[in-house]
């Protein structure tokens, strides 16, 4: 599998009254063909900045300052609007969040759907047509040839992300972003959605950024997980490693707050304490600072690096922990060996 997609130390920032506010600070991963990686982390952290950066789709006072995204042989951080027309809907797609504020009420699926088929598949009238309904019996549409003339508000939650699913996959895309592509549908739609999205990964070798705060989604997709805190990567692994030995003190919370039902019926969810920092105050040091059971004088001061664990060069961590602990292991092993050899001599 070649490498499709390296987000290399993107910075976002968006402009305000009150000076820059930066979203996403150094974040980095890569993404092979066929695969799926999950951006995952709690409201605010910079997970869908991330995915509208990748598609520069970014309001008019945000852009990327800092940092490389490169898709193939193309490097998107700079490209041109007309470049990106190109490519969005064509090579990368996606699924947005809330649905009915992503399809447009006033005009009907059929014309929503035909419309990038007509501009990147070059289909005429007719065939666009044709082919828009054999994409929605593809996601499981009953009536796919009366719903293509429906307008959006009368379709449920789980049609209308059908529908943008649909339209997200009617160009064969390398790359597709689905941002909480099952927030707010019930569990049975959901199960449907990502069993959808995995035939599609099967069938067609389409790589995914799944952004989500749900770990059980995450058990069932990925191949390899981002976690994200205050706009930056704090952990990234692949996801056996991720729930079966996680190193970052804030990724080890989400774990424990994870409910299981072997748990006892009265006992308390674990949860984390405080609160994000605000992005226009971030601290000088580690983010997590405030809320880290294990923070030290250093991580106050000191801004920590996402550095590869020396044992395991696909698991990285943005902290000071691992580093002590390294140093204290190295200590102990210099100190055993100096001791044995005095033994000896």
């Amino acid at each position: 599998m070649g490498e499709l997609l390296k987000v290399d130390k993107i910075k976002t920032e968006f402009q305000t009254d009150k000076g820059p506010v930066t979203s996403v600070d150094e974040v980095s991963f890569d993404l092979k063909e066929g695969e799926t990686i999950c951006l995952v982390g709690e409201s605010g952290c910079g997970k869908s900045v991330t995915s509208l950066s990748i598609m520069h789709l970014l309001d008019r006072n945000g852009s990327v300052t800092e940092g490389s995204i490169r898709f193939e042989d193309k490097d998107l951080a700079h490209a041109s609007e007309a470049k990106m027309r190109k490519i969005r809907g064509n090579d990368i797609s996606m699924i947005f969040q809330e649905p009915m504020t992503s399809l447009n009420p006033v005009l009907t699926i059929g014309d929503q759907l035909t419309e990038g088929i007509r501009l990147h598949m070059n289909y005429s009238r007719a065939d666009a047509r044709s082919y828009a309904i054999e994409m929605l019996k593809k996601v499981g549409i009953p009536r796919a040839e009366g719903i293509i003339d429906e307008y959006p508000h009368k379709l449920s939650g789980g049609m209308r992300q059908r529908v943008m699913i649909a339209m997200a996959l009617s160009c064969k895309p390398k790359l597709l972003i689905a941002d909480e592509p099952t927030t707010a549908l019930d569990v049975t739609i959901q199960a449907q959605i990502l069993k959808l999205m995995k035939k599609l990964r099967e069938e067609s070798n389409t790589a995914i950024i799944l952004i989500t705060h749900d770990l059980g989604v995450v058990a069932e997709m990925a191949d390899k997980v981002a976690v994200m805190y205050a706009g930056q990567v704090v952990e990234e692994t692949d996801v056996y490693t991720l729930f079966d030995n996680p190193k970052h003190p804030y990724t080890l919370g989400l774990m424990k707050s994870i409910p299981h039902i072997t748990n006892p019926d009265d006992m308390r969810l674990n949860s984390i304490p405080g609160s994000v920092p605000s992005a226009r105050n971030m601290p000088k040091g580690c983010r997590f600072y405030d809320r880290c059971p294990h923070a030290m004088k250093r991580c106050l001061a000191e801004k920590p690096e996402l550095k590869p664990i020396e044992d395991k060069q696909a698991h990285s961590i943005r902290c000071f922990l691992y580093e002590e602990e390294e140093k204290n292991y190295e200590k102990k092993h210099a100190e055993k060996q100096h001791a044995e050899k005095e033994v000896s001599s």
